[in-house]
């Protein structure tokens, strides 16, 4: 079954072509970082303008790649959210029109469930169960996957988002748009452990995540603190990161001693970040833990990983209809 997949939830607009749920095809994204960079962060409204100008051409694209006609496409799937409610309704919108024209079957796609399902695209994926981190942006969640279907939420942040927090800090660096590769980049200049920012685990028996108080931390030290040079704002990169990264390893070492699980995956944008994915699997190797992660490009947004989704909710009739409609926010 060859499966259409579409995704629009922020600043990428995606379409890949996905075979069966695990034969990637193509898999095309066009990014709107360029335009957003230069106001710090996401512009929903510029973000739904420039989805509308690219949806047609990027389908196209990953139709041609994928060396396919319309006549080959048995299904489509796009994410219904969360995300921003225009960038969404754009690709949604899209999808319903074409699977209607065509009389194909819809998947409406969670976006979180994509990313864990980014972890089955792997030549060697995580067999089940599972401990999934889905880290990015907008989300840092742990998860308890047991099967294909089923994702049992252990824990999720309380406030900022990890990959979030990564961009706040490099706004008050001054450092640019988006923070993560920013921060990594500088971040290897310097010892992580000379100025000692706080870990926030919270209550004990939680798995929850708390980043505003590190965020806080660091707005503070550059108060109290001459920061000018390039080398100043690396030390502060590299200490900032590393109080992250303890955090995240020792939520999802724990998560997976609670479960009895010796696999962890990790995925979403901050996924992509090398120095967490070697810091925490030198930690779990320690615990007999494996860790997976995803290539760079199926870390971020992409359609995929909806496509790929979109598979077993078709195969399992879990089809949307012209009457559903996007979410900006939920849980699975």
């Amino acid at each position: 079954m060859i499966i259409l997949g579409i995704e629009s939830s922020c600043d990428e607009t995606a379409a890949a072509v996905v075979r069966d749920g695990t034969q990637i095809l193509s898999s095309i994204i066009a990014t709107q970082m360029d335009t957003h960079c230069k106001y710090g962060g996401v512009v929903p409204e510029l973000a739904s303008r420039m989805h509308a100008e690219a949806i047609v051409p990027v389908v196209d694209e990953a139709l041609e790649k994928a060396g396919i006609t319309l006549q080959d496409i048995d299904g489509v799937a796009a994410t219904r959210g969360p995300g921003l409610i225009g960038a969404l309704l754009v690709g949604f919108s899209f999808a319903k029109a074409f699977a209607w024209a065509r009389k194909l079957p819809l998947a409406g796609v969670n976006h979180l469930e994509a990313h864990i399902y980014s972890l089955l695209l792997l030549d060697t994926p995580p067999r089940f169960p599972f401990i999934a981190l889905v880290v990015s942006g907008g989300h840092t969640n742990i998860y308890h996957v047991t099967s294909p279907q089923t994702f049992e939420l252990m824990g999720q942040t309380r406030d900022d988002a990890a990959g979030e927090a990564f961009d706040k800090v490099s706004k008050m660096l001054g450092l640019g748009y988006p923070g993560g590769p920013i921060i990594e980049s500088l971040a290897k200049q310097k010892d992580p452990d000379t100025i000692k920012f706080p870990r926030s685990l919270l209550e004990k028996e939680s798995f929850d995540f708390s980043f505003s108080g590190l965020k806080s931390s660091v707005a503070r030290y550059i108060h109290d603190h001459k920061i000018e040079s390039q080398e100043d704002k690396a030390q502060i990169a590299a200490s900032f990161q590393a109080a992250v990264i303890d955090v995240l390893s020792w939520k999802l070492i724990t998560a997976a001693r609670h479960k009895g699980c010796k696999r962890i995956g990790i995925s979403g944008g901050v996924s992509a970040n090398q120095t967490f994915t070697f810091q925490l699997s030198k930690r779990a190797k320690k615990e007999g833990i494996r860790v997976f992660a995803p290539p760079v490009d199926l870390c971020g947004d992409n359609a995929a990983m909806i496509a790929a989704r979109g598979f077993t909710m078709i195969q399992e009739s879990h089809t949307c209809n012209l009457n559903h409609d996007v979410f900006s926010r939920t849980r699975i």
